[in-house]
């Protein structure tokens, strides 16, 4: 069912490790392969992250297999999901019977207890993310234009980008899941500076719409802000930033990003900011 599963890591385990160590710890890559739903384990907050591309016909989320009581049961049984239209083309995802058209960037939050959610349209591309759920809301389509947008940086600090809040209370209802998407302005490069931690919630972050998808990379930092260590991510990957570590990153040329975070709360400033000078 899962394609990888990432094991939960204490900061001093980042110590001396080499960047192919670091990488297959914290990267997740081959996100969208033809017609099928990828999906990876987190052990950071019990996040799944996955992707689907459809090439032709529908492609079904997956039923639980294991452990062996749960399986065929349901992915959603427990579980609330966000989906996102990462591709440049409509996709259609269905959830039980529902139809949900979602043009580009648009997003949709699935409830626990769905049973049956499938995604359709020739090239469309989906990003996914799921976390456990303990109540049930309401399925609901999030246009991008109908999220809560705060504008944050400049260009003068190349840095100048819309944060875009799509399921976060006060927008749309969830049981602990939060998710946003960050679209920097052209000629800024930098997200999330100065950096953050927030101890009680684990974040990922899934890059992509970089200028140039075959070339273009970004340096994603992490870490303890006085031990910093980065890994270079190409267009539609992700990177798990367990609750200790900073996460931001630059990219050779504007870029979007998808931000998702589970944990012990839904406070979105709930974060401890790092003056820059403390970074090493």
């Amino acid at each position: 069912m899962f394609d990888r599963t990432y094991y939960a890591t204490h900061p001093d385990m980042m110590a001396c490790v080499s960047n192919d160590e670091l990488r297959d710890r914290y990267l997740i890559q081959n996100l969208f392969r033809p017609n099928r739903c990828v999906l990876n384990y987190t052990h950071a907050d019990r996040l799944v992250i996955g992707g689907v591309l459809v090439e032709s016909g529908s492609v079904k989320l997956p039923d639980q297999s294991e452990p062996p009581s749960a399986a065929g049961h349901p992915f959603l049984e427990r579980r609330e999901l966000g989906i996102v239209n990462v591709g440049r083309i409509d996709g259609t995802v269905t959830v039980d019977g529902e139809l949900f058209v979602l043009g580009a960037k648009d997003s949709l939050y699935v409830t626990m207890g769905a049973k049956n959610v499938s995604f359709s349209g020739d090239g469309a591309r989906f990003y996914l993310a799921s976390s456990p759920a303990h109540r049930a809301f309401d399925t609901r389509k999030l246009p991008l234009a109908d999220a809560k947008m705060l504008e944050r940086g400049s260009l003068a600090t190349a840095n100048d980008r819309t944060i875009h809040q799509l399921v976060i209370p006060g927008v749309c209802d969830s049981a602990q899941l939060a998710m946003g998407l960050t679209i920097l302005k052209p000629g800024s490069v930098w997200n999330t500076m100065p950096p953050h931690v927030h101890e009680r919630r684990s974040e990922i972050y899934f890059y992509f719409d970089l200028d140039d998808p075959e070339q273009g990379r970004v340096m994603h930092f992490m870490g303890q802000g006085d031990a910093t260590r980065h890994i270079v991510m190409t267009d539609g990957e992700a990177v798990i930033s367990p609750p200790w570590s900073i996460h931001m990153g630059v990219g050779t040329s504007a870029y979007a990003f998808i931000w998702v975070m589970a944990g012990e709360n839904q406070d979105y400033d709930d974060m401890n900011i790092l003056d820059i000078c403390q970074l090493q």
